[in-house]
């Protein structure tokens, strides 16, 4: 990570977990063990019905609240969607787009992610945009094509004055779930591609100033390694940020100089 150019995002994706009640517990465990956030910003991207809860809960620190999908289309008859304006009104202000899961569950494609992002942009939220291999890919030695081609879908239309509203998150699909982490060297050639793909379409200057996390069973045991690679400006965590004691571990690892 490298503070000096840009943010470091450590983002906790909670997935389908949680109960609403059992917000301000985990809110006031991590309060209480969290190193007050000097480096990096600090998200919890919760499911739709839980982002009330949230906000309350984390109000009185800098925790900011995200959901984990959007509808692109800005209203209409798509029973049980959501739209990004209902987000912002809500006052959420992260979103989580192209999760692979949603990729393999739902059918989403690149090009709804692009929708989705546009989307989330006029509306002035944060997109967390996702990209990511499968071990087939990974072992035919087609990731850095794959990487290019969805970073490259993803931003298409978008403005270089509204980059610097949008995270890119790698997730290698093998690492997510399963335990197995790529290695730091592994994560930050990746990023650092997509650095480049950014670098080509927008310059230099705006490719310095993207967030870029490592989204692949990043932990409180790995953190500090790979937060110390310079393409890696945090991540976007899965099991670890439904566990207090871990998540501040995260955070406090991004925390360091």
């Amino acid at each position: 990570m490298n503070p000096k150019y840009r943010k470091t995002v450590i983002a906790g994706n909670w997935k389908m977990n949680m109960l609403n009640s059992q917000v301000k517990p985990f809110a006031e465990e991590l309060k209480g063990i969290v190193n007050k956030p000097k480096w990096c910003d600090v998200v919890v991207c919760v499911p739709y019905i839980m982002a009330p809860a949230a906000m309350k809960a984390f109000k009185d620190c800098r925790v900011e609240v995200g959901v984990q999908n959007l509808n692109e289309n800005e209203k209409g008859a798509f029973t049980g969607e959501v739209s990004a304006s209902m987000l912002a009104d809500l006052g959420v202000k992260y979103v989580i787009i192209g999760h692979s899961e949603r990729r393999q569950y739902y059918g989403e494609t690149d090009i709804s992610v692009n929708k989705k992002v546009h989307a989330a942009i006029n509306a002035g939220l944060t997109p967390i945009v996702c990209v990511g291999e499968s071990l087939e890919q990974r072992e035919l030695g087609v990731t850095l094509e794959l990487i290019d081609y969805q970073v490259k879908t993803a931003l298409a239309g978008v403005p270089a004055e509204k980059m610097r509203k949008v995270i890119i998150a790698y997730e290698p699909i093998w690492a997510i779930g399963t335990g197995k982490t790529a290695t730091a060297e592994q994560a930050n050639e990746v990023c650092a591609e997509i650095r480049a793909v950014i670098r080509k379409l927008y310059g230099a200057r705006i490719a310095r100033a993207v967030t870029i996390q490592y989204g692949g069973s990043m932990n409180d045991g790995n953190a500090a390694e790979l937060l110390a690679q310079p393409d890696i400006d945090g991540g976007l965590i899965g099991g670890a940020s439904l566990v207090a004691t871990k998540f501040a571990g995260i955070i406090n690892a991004a925390n360091k100089e």
